[in-house]
């Protein structure tokens, strides 16, 4: 199960966004120009999960959630969130979610939103506490998961 890494498991949310509202949007709720202010959430969302990767890659650390962090990086916009990457791509799917109309495709964001909160972070979690101890524990209770 550790071979599905957050961005397949985005575009595999993102694919069941677009067949939901295809085959079964339930209700549609918003019309076409009212459901472009999802470019906002989604344009935020690319530049925060852009910019919390910029930085891994700049502190030349590794970025997959499944091998051991090189160095624990707390600066940048890791001061207002432990997750940049994983809440930029969460409203990328909501900004899709509104520019789609529909009630249904909530279930994309919806499961993507479960598994980072459920299954990802906290595995992502006990392996830098076990890393760096105290540093990441005080990191931990200085700045929140999500926001």
């Amino acid at each position: 199960m550790k071979k599905l890494v957050p961005p397949v498991l985005f575009l595999i949310c993102l694919v069941l966004m677009g067949l939901l509202r295809r085959i079964w949007p339930i209700k549609v709720l918003i019309g076409t120009a009212l459901s472009l202010l999802g470019l906002a959430p989604l344009i935020v969302g690319l530049a925060l999960a852009g910019t919390g990767a910029f930085k891994f890659r700049w502190e030349r650390t590794n970025i997959h959630p499944f091998r051991k962090a090189d160095k624990l990086v707390t600066s940048g916009v890791f001061q207002v969130t432990r997750n940049p990457m994983y809440l930029g791509l969460s409203l990328v799917l909501g900004g899709v979610w509104i520019l789609l109309g529909a009630l249904s495709p909530i279930v994309g964001v919806i499961l993507f939103v479960a598994v980072s909160d459920r299954w990802y972070m906290p595995s992502e979690e006990r392996m830098l506490s076990r890393q760096f101890g105290a540093a990441y524990d005080d990191y931990r209770n200085k700045v929140r998961r999500w926001f």
